[in-house]
């Protein structure tokens, strides 16, 4: 009897016992992260030296560095004092725009892509032109220099658009239609 009740409590005492975390048999570090973020860091350097070295050959425009990370220069400059907004958001604007290498290779040529309509930072669009948009008055037409980061990136467009590539942007910027000029009213 004496065991049996021995027995009992020891269980008793267990049972009350609270459970032990369990730990992983291995443990990783973040050195996968670490490399990726290094080679990421280098790929981004080597882009922006190529964009620097294409801006310095090129004599005949000045280009402007927005603080977005990218580069810019005026084809057609709006210089009308009385047409000075930009987009803002959800505000609709109606661009035409082609795409090429960053060494001026056509991969998208002018009038492939279809005029768009696009409702600023509302829809999908690449980081790139949706911040370059902002910068545009109507009437205007700029060449923009992307890094692939501010591009299509690591993936592409998944047709003529490959991994990593920096783009060259020509945008021509026809319409701006003021967000509370779309509302209907009642």
């Amino acid at each position: 009897m004496k065991i049996r009740v021995l027995l009992l409590l020891f269980l008793a005492i267990q049972a009350c016992k609270s459970p032990e975390a369990r730990y992983p048999v291995s443990q990783k570090t973040g050195s996968y992260i670490d490399e990726s973020v290094a080679l990421n860091k280098k790929m981004i350097a080597e882009e922006e030296e190529e964009i620097q070295e294409i801006i310095q050959a090129d004599s005949s425009n000045e280009y402007l560095n927005s603080e977005d990370g990218f580069w810019y220069y005026y084809n057609n400059k709006n210089t009308d004092s009385l047409n000075t907004e930009t987009p803002e958001f959800g505000d609709v604007v109606v661009f035409d725009y082609s795409i090429a290498s960053i060494e001026g290779d056509p991969i998208y040529a002018e009038g492939e892509i279809p005029t768009r309509e696009y409702a600023i930072d509302k829809e999908k669009l690449f980081t790139g032109l949706r911040q370059g948009l902002k910068l545009m008055k109507e009437g205007e037409t700029l060449t923009f220099l992307f890094p692939s980061h501010k591009a299509y990136g690591y993936y592409g467009d998944k047709k003529k658009i490959g991994t990593n590539l920096p783009l060259n942007v020509k945008v021509t910027l026809l319409d701006i239609k003021k967000e509370n000029d779309n509302q209907i009213t009642n």
